[in-house]
This record gives C-alpha cells, structure tokens and sequence, in this order.
C-alpha cells in the first residue's frame, strides 16, 4: 500500500490542536482511573472536574445500592412479621425471623426451618423471591464488584510490598492483570467467610466442625438442604449479614472465572487475526468502498471484524452515514460537507 492510498483513510486527520486535545483527554482519563485506584481521596486534583464527577457518581450509586436493598428488607420485614403466625418452623424472635427469612428466601438458600402454610404468606414468599433475585443479580452484585475493585489496588501493593515499584507501575500492573486480581481477591474474601462461618458454627451454634463446615458449604452454594441451619436468635442475627455476603462472593468469584476465560479466548483470536497471513480475499473482503484500494481505516475495520468486536450491521449505517455527508463524494469530509449537509 502507498503512502497516497493512507491518506485516503475514512479516518479524519487531527490538527495540531485536536492532537493536543485529545492527549489532554487522555491524561484527564488516565489521572482519574489512577486517583480512584489509589483510593487517597474523591477530590479533583489538579483542576480535574470530570474524574471527580466520575467518582461521585459511583460512590452516589453504590449508596443507592444500600437504600434499595434496605428498603427491600424492610418492606419483607415488617411483611413477613405481620404473617409470623402462618410461618410454621423454627422460631426465636418475631422480628429477627422476619429478617432471617427475608435473607434465606432472597438469596434461594432456602433451608426449610421457616415455611410459609397459608396461601396468602406463600403468594408473599413468591412475590418475593423473584424480586430478591433480580435485586442480587443487579443491585447486589454490581456493590460486590465496585468493593473488590476498591480494594484491588491493595492487594496488589502487597503483593509487590517486597519490590520498590512506583505508583504508575503499580497502576499499569493492576489494570493488565485486573482479572486476575479480582479473582484472587474475591478467593481470599471467600476463604475468610468460609472460615468465619464455619467457626461461628461451631462456637455459637455448637455444631461439630464437619457439620458445621458441611452447613456452610451447602449455604453458599444455595443448596440448603435444610437439616443444618441457624436456629439462636443470635446465629440468625449473623446469618442475615454472612449469608448475603457469602452467596454474592461465591457467584462473583465463579463470574469472574467465566470473564478469565472469555478474556483469554478473545486475546488468542486476537493474536491469530493478526498473525496470519494476509491473502487476495482478504484485501477484497476489507475494501468497503470497493475502489479496489484498501485503506488504514478499512484494514482496521476488517481487522476489527475479523476479531468479532463489530460485525457488518455495525459498519452498514455507520458507512451510509458517512456517504450522505460527504456531499461532493470525494471520499474524505471536509468542512465544505458539513456546510452543505
């Protein structure tokens, strides 16, 4: 390809000041990653008001996460307390088995100590459970993996607490391997709720270690069999808190193995699209505007597609909008185009 044919790329060439403009929105977006990583403080630094807008909106809808989620509660509850005598099982105090069966029925662990036997608490039970997984899934879920990311960046410093590394490299080495962080860190988080279940069993509950462990393995899977469970008002207390954390931990630890896994294949598609061999096909397939010369844009394009980040239906509309501003079909928009357009 020669140097003429480069300059007739669907790309738009950048200006002195566009360049310089867009290297300011790239420091502007590299400082706000590095500043909510770092986790010093949610003020602008050096006059950077979009990264602090960035970080108050994410703090604003993790606290959000809280208020729906308390207000979910709340309202099954006080629900659930007002039909405590059709709720046959287990009982210890009114209000903490209202929360505890809230909680067991939310995240599906379903031990079957508390069961509704009236068809207006079963209708209830229904009602709720469908809504307390779509507020897992999309509340509880999305505050899990806003925490992990949080604490990421600790993780790594001490992991490399025995090298001098500096705050960029540090940036740079989480952000490449950010995956594998979050796994790791919601491992050790899982290892630790595991442990403290198992214990608080054992201490409070006064089961032995293999039942106790065998409990808290079928909690966090949501298996729930139902012949282990909490029966103390204080154990049912705790539960409300651990079983919430656990269950959301477990599946965030298994999604993020998925993503692992997704992300691995992508990167070995990427690097097979961009180490073969380029053929005469090739070059017709990438050439959009069949001028019989492919450009930088197109090869992009055909790169891109290739890789399965976009496909046909996303370039079609893109391409006819760019056919209909370029007015005078010269291949390339010029300021002449958007005034006439």
């Amino acid at each position: 390809m020669e140097s003429g044919d480069v300059e007739q790329s669907l790309l738009p060439k950048l200006s002195d000041s566009n360049k310089r403009n867009s290297l300011q929105r790239r420091k502007s977006i590299h400082h706000e990653i590095f500043s909510r990583s770092l986790e010093h403080n949610d003020q602008p630094r050096n006059g950077d008001e979009a990264s602090h807008q960035r970080v108050v909106v994410k703090q604003v809808s993790f606290r959000k996460v809280f208020v729906v989620l308390a207000t979910y509660l709340g309202g099954g509850t006080l629900c659930f307390f007002l039909v405590g005598d059709q709720i046959n099982g287990k009982k210890t105090n009114g209000i903490v088995d209202a929360i505890y069966f809230c909680v067991v029925t939310m995240t599906t662990v379903g031990y079957g100590d508390l069961v509704p036997n009236s068809i207006g608490a079963k209708l209830l039970a229904c009602a709720y459970v469908f809504t307390g997984i779509t507020l897992g899934g999309m509340l509880l879920s999305r505050a899990a993996d806003y925490i992990v990311e949080k604490q990421e960046i600790l993780l790594v410093k001490a992991i490399f607490m025995s090298k001098k590394i500096s705050s960029g490299e540090l940036l740079r080495e989480s952000v490449a391997h950010k995956l594998k962080y979050k796994i790791l860190m919601t491992g050790i988080v899982l290892w630790v709720l595991v442990v403290v279940g198992t214990l608080f069993l054992i201490l409070v509950e006064k089961f032995e270690f293999t039942d106790a462990f065998y409990c808290v393995c079928s909690t966090i899977t949501t298996l729930g069999y139902g012949d282990k469970s909490f029966s103390t008002t204080t154990g049912r207390v705790f539960a409300v808190i651990w079983i919430m954390s656990s269950t959301i931990c477990l599946a965030q630890f298994f999604l993020y193995l998925a993503e692992l896994r997704a992300e691995r294949r992508q990167k070995s598609l990427v690097n097979r699209v961009l180490s073969r061999d380029l053929t005469y096909s090739d070059l017709e397939e990438a050439d959009l505007d069949h001028d019989k010369v492919v450009s930088a844009a197109e090869f992009v394009v055909y790169k891109l597609k290739e890789m399965g980040k976009i496909n046909q239906e996303d370039v079609s509309p893109i391409l006819d909008t760019f056919y209909k501003l370029d007015i005078d079909q010269s291949g390339n928009l010029t300021e002449a185009d958007l005034v006439t357009s």
